[in-house]
């Protein structure tokens, strides 16, 4: 068995997006109560929350943006920049436990107490951009995530699979003209947020470091499968990096309500695995998953057990 930790915390049920929001707190209750029931649970390295350093969020957003945020959420609104994102008065507070929740997953992960780990985290953040939040993002984690690791490990080479029903448009813009970030995202196309054309490969040294496939809605499994084996395993392979971060958006699943993409829990399992083989090659086995998507309660606690029963076997 893999040593592999767990982020949880009930501070990130308190992200109140309102009755009918399909990011909802809901969704890590779900997650968590499902992995509490599986034999493998208490194996799990605990990782606790903190709140994250401004001087961290600041390496993938303004400090006009972040003094912005902390200033419009304690004002009283209820959506940030655009009407998909809405937050209460305890938002601000939240994202920042879910950039420093994470960054103690990197400090986890790199001292080798876990090999692999999953951050159960809300609000997400692919979708959150340099200076204006969207599509349920704030802070974009895994962006300041990689950026931390190599800030503050020394990693050289990450690379981010973006496997969320929807484009991760602020990770690509983040790390389009960096050659030592390689992202890689399927998303159904079109859909939200309208990027992620397979043309879009990054720009000036970064060209070439981001990947996009497109999938039409209808996809499903076999279309996947296909792509992770034969062009996204192939350009990891190529690329050789330190560790895989992935933004763990299980909305492709064919029970969520916002996409029409077909795959099913076991999917992600064979994903994890794929990109498992990866790993264990070039990064000592090192990857870590970090919450996006995924709507349908059942589908999503279903898909994270799969996945990390990937993480957890040798």
């Amino acid at each position: 068995m893999v040593p592999t930790a767990y982020l949880f915390d009930p501070v990130y049920m308190d992200h109140d997006t309102g009755w009918g929001h399909p990011e909802r707190p809901e969704r890590l209750a779900a997650i968590d109560q499902r992995l509490r029931q599986q034999t493998y649970y208490k194996s799990l390295i605990k990782v606790e929350p903190k709140i994250g350093a401004k001087r961290y969020i600041e390496l993938v957003h303004s400090p006009e943006y972040i003094e912005r945020v902390k200033q419009e959420i304690e004002s009283g609104i209820h959506y940030l920049d655009s009407m998909d994102t809405a937050v209460c008065k305890r938002s601000y507070e939240v994202a920042l436990f879910a950039v420093g929740g994470s960054l103690n997953m990197c400090d986890t992960i790199m001292s080798g107490e876990a090999i692999r780990g999953f951050c159960a985290v809300r609000p997400p953040g692919h979708h959150a951009e340099y200076d204006y939040a969207a599509g349920f993002c704030i802070f974009n984690n895994i962006a300041i995530a990689a950026k931390y690791l190599q800030v503050e490990h020394g990693l050289k080479k990450i690379a981010i699979v973006d496997w969320d029903v929807h484009h991760g448009n602020g990770t690509q813009h983040t790390f389009e003209r960096d050659k030592t970030v390689l992202y890689i995202s399927t998303h159904q196309y079109p859909h939200y947020p309208g990027t992620g054309a397979r043309s879009e490969r990054g720009k000036g040294e970064g060209e070439g470091y981001t990947l996009n496939f497109p999938m039409p809605a209808g996809s499903g499994e076999p279309e996947y499968l296909d792509v992770f084996k034969n062009q996204i395993v192939p350009a990891l392979m190529k690329f050789e990096p330190d560790i895989i971060l992935i933004s763990a958006g299980f909305d492709a699943h064919n029970a969520d309500p916002l996409s029409y993409i077909g795959l099913t829990s076991e999917s992600y399992y064979k994903f994890t695995v794929l990109l498992k083989q990866v790993a264990n090659e070039f990064c000592g086995g090192r990857m870590i998953a970090f919450l996006e998507g995924g709507y349908d309660l059942e589908a999503l606690a279903g898909s994270v057990d799969l996945m990390m029963r990937g993480f957890i076997e040798d």
